[in-house]
């Protein structure tokens, strides 16, 4: 059984947290709700889901957890001002845990500096964001990169379940090199008179 945070704070995206909070506890492993502080009470977006944090991230090491999932909405731009939170998600990513961040939640792997070099998808109005901090921005469902699972919005979400289930019970897949541009020749300076 693993043990998989969900990063989250106030006007998270509800279906991007019930949703693999559910598929998580269905496949048998325990899911933690982590905040900026433990005994928030948050509310999503829709309104429609209400938690209270179990954990406070800075409460949190890397070695409380087999994996961090970020949702969407507004959250992501609260989480990624609590350096916790951040040291959290980079610290785990680090380590190779999968790290899953769907729709705005890339602004936390903006943050975390993990972002750079890598492919990931999002939702499109933070793609220049991402695009800005050195990724490969991709419009798809879903993208695993190393141990990063990202994907846009919550038509995604079987997908990206799926590609997290897939990797807290497998392991990351290997990291498939970016193609390098070939590099520019330098040319001889023209001879002098």
């Amino acid at each position: 059984m693993a043990r998989i945070a969900f990063l989250v704070d106030e006007m998270f995206e509800d279906a991007e947290l019930q949703v693999p909070h559910d598929r998580v506890r269905g496949a048998g492993h325990e899911a933690v709700i982590v905040g900026l502080a433990a005994g928030k009470e948050l509310a999503g977006k829709k309104g429609k889901v209400k938690i209270t944090t179990e954990r406070a991230a800075e409460d949190m090491s890397d070695d409380d957890l087999d994996a961090i999932v970020i949702p969407g909405g507004y959250s992501p731009d609260h989480v990624r001002t609590s350096a916790a939170a951040v040291g959290l998600v980079r610290s785990a990513f680090n380590q190779g845990k999968p790290v899953a961040a769907i729709c705005h939640a890339g602004w936390v792997l903006v943050e975390a500096d993990i972002a750079d070099g890598r492919t990931l998808t999002s939702w499109p109005s933070i793609k220049t964001d991402l695009l800005n901090a050195g990724a490969r921005w991709v419009d798809r469902e879903v993208v695993e990169d190393g141990n990063l699972i990202t994907s846009r919005k919550p038509d995604d979400l079987p997908a990206f379940c799926d590609a997290l289930l897939r990797q807290v019970e497998r392991g990351a897949p290997a990291r498939a090199e970016p193609a390098m541009a070939p590099e520019a020749t330098a040319q001889e300076p023209a001879p002098g008179p």
